[in-house]
């Protein structure tokens, strides 16, 4: 029964956020805010695929304990991917609001994805054992952390001063992913049942698709 949800879920998932991935894409029209959220929506997917797809084939066939170098890999490039995906969503806020200067904003959005990519190349993490070590998934998301907690907080003053309500929870999708997603790095292996909170972490990641996706059909109906 839980390959069978889980696969359905996260079939769903991945085909919605890729497909309105690309017709945010397709539907830019030389507006640069839509084009970058299109992108971000398909790395989004794309990136999540490599991990969920083997996932779904271990629950499917002999279980996840003989997929874990493919489950491995795939948390890997995940990791990557979703640090790529808030590097768009921080171009996305300084598009949306027409943002200039601040350089120091854009250095420590680099600086935080570069720290938190470079350890994921440490041979420390163990990506393809069954016994990956906790203090190595805590070392790499924590500037992974702070790089959300800044655009949060970006979000979350650009909204209120423009009085922006299209964008007015997208600061709250970010905390949403994180609050759901933190519990998991740190107590999944000791407390397996808390692994169901990426199901709600992955709808707000949803939710922040859908926020860039009906801001574009509002404004193509105008």
């Amino acid at each position: 029964m839980q390959s069978i949800m889980e696969t359905i879920f996260d079939v769903v998932y991945l085909t919605t956020v890729v497909t309105l991935g690309i017709l945010m894409v397709k539907n830019a029209k030389g507006n640069k805010q839509y084009l970058l959220f299109g992108i971000m929506a398909i790395v989004l997917g794309s990136g999540d695929a490599f991990h969920l797809v083997p996932r779904a084939v271990a629950l499917s066939t002999t279980g996840l304990e003989n997929y874990t170098a493919a489950l491995g890999i795939g948390k890997f490039i995940t990791s990557i991917t979703m640090t790529l995906f808030y590097i768009l969503l921080y171009y996305i806020w300084r598009k949306r609001y027409d943002i200039q200067g601040k350089q120091g904003v854009t250095f420590a959005v680099y600086l935080l994805a570069i720290v938190r990519i470079a350890l994921c190349f440490f041979p420390q993490n163990a990506w393809t054992s069954a016994n990956a070590p906790l203090s190595w998934g805590i070392y790499r998301n924590i500037p992974f952390a702070l790089l959300g907690l800044l655009i949060i907080v970006l979000f979350y003053q650009s909204a209120k001063q423009h009085n922006d309500r299209s964008f007015g929870f997208m600061w709250l999708t970010i905390v949403l992913s994180f609050a759901f997603y933190i519990p998991v790095v740190l107590w999944a292996d000791t407390f397996p049942l808390v692994g169901i909170l990426m199901i709600p972490k992955t709808c707000a990641y949803v939710w922040t698709v859908w926020i860039g996706y009906s801001d574009m059909k509002r404004s193509i109906h105008k």
